[in-house]
């Protein structure tokens, strides 16, 4: 397959596009960089010995979108370029509902006028809010995100249910994942943020390699084990080869179609920090501060119908995402 990879030079994307490439089909690459670099495209091609085509774009770019998919026979998108990060999110909604669900319109236009029929989405369980029910599934209530980050993909997810009314020839799909980390084994690709990181596990690797000077915890009085945040995990590259799992599922399915991707398995903040001791030898000094805007106490995943639909499975455990992390931060620091 041809697919067009949006966002396809940040964390996800890249690891996606070498997936992609490792089981023969043909990714190109459309990212603005505004949170990625271009260096990441010899990396890949160090890792797949391709050269993933690059084209530098916006996603809110009608006539952009236009001339790449124009004439190029794309089987069809993974759409993953968007704005990531929830405390943000708060500070600054009206750019996440620009760049987030305007530019997944952009897109869903481009294909219809262009003729490409597929496309899988890059969603989040930050669409589940506080949820009621532990771990989560897909039929659990939505609809009350806790943060604007998490609105911005439910948005998207309404967009393609009603679209996939009237359009019956669309095949689409929205993966909601929960906390991809880790990176690629070679080391050559992770998680490479151009500012402060918003993510945890990025901060805990800066932390151990002194660049950052110590990791705020955002509270420790919540209803858990050690009173920190409880998420799922999931290894990157589990995350990319659940997309692939799901593009060959679309291939003969229409309609809306959606997935959790998590190890079904919750790991505290301090419990990850933990793990990324023991693999790198690094102590990481900390500091509990207030909670954050926009969180909630746990997150984790029913993973059960990604595994009975697509036959997909998450391999990876924490130890082995640490060990991915430390591999890729001490690789990255030479690059500064």
């Amino acid at each position: 397959m041809k697919i067009l990879v949006t966002g396809g030079a940040g964390f996800i994307g890249s690891h996606t596009a070498v997936e992609l490439v490792l089981e023969g089909h043909e990714p190109v690459i459309y990212d603005s960089l505004v949170n990625s670099k271009a260096s990441v495209l010899d990396r890949l091609e160090m890792i797949t010995g391709y050269q993933v085509p690059f084209i530098l774009g916006d996603v809110r770019d009608p006539e952009m979108l236009d001339s790449v998919m124009e004439g190029a026979d794309f089987d069809g998108v993974i759409h993953f370029a968007g704005l990531k990060a929830v405390g943000e999110s708060v500070s600054r909604p009206l750019e996440y509902f620009d760049v987030n669900v305007g530019g997944s319109v952009a897109v869903l236009q481009a294909m219809l006028r262009n003729g490409v029929n597929t496309l899988l989405f890059s969603s989040s369980a930050a669409v589940y809010g506080d949820p009621e029910v532990l771990p989560v599934p897909e039929t659990a209530r939505i609809g009350t995100p806790a943060n604007p980050y998490g609105r911005s993909k439910l948005m998207v997810e309404q967009v393609l249910e009603d679209l996939a009314v009237p359009e019956t020839r669309l095949k689409l799909g929205a993966l909601r994942y929960f906390n991809p980390v880790g990176a690629h084994e070679s080391g050559l690709i992770g998680e490479d943020p151009n500012d402060v990181p918003n993510n945890l596990m990025p901060y805990i690797a800066q932390v151990a390699t002194e660049r950052l000077p110590l990791l705020y915890v955002f509270g420790d009085d919540y209803d858990t084990p050690d009173g920190t945040g409880v998420r799922d995990f999931i290894h990157v590259v589990d995350l990319a080869r659940g997309h692939l799992a799901a593009m060959r599922f679309l291939v003969d399915h229409p309609g809306l179609h959606i997935w959790n991707l998590g190890t079904g398995i919750g790991t505290s903040v301090l419990e990850l920090v933990s793990a990324f001791e023991r693999v790198s030898g690094v102590a990481i000094p900390y500091e509990v501060i207030d909670r954050r805007p926009g969180d909630v106490a746990a997150n984790y995943a029913d993973p059960t119908r990604a595994q009975e639909q697509l036959g997909w499975r998450a391999r990876y455990d924490v130890d082995r995402m640490c060990e991915d992390t430390w591999r890729w931060q001490q690789y990255a620091e030479k690059l500064l």
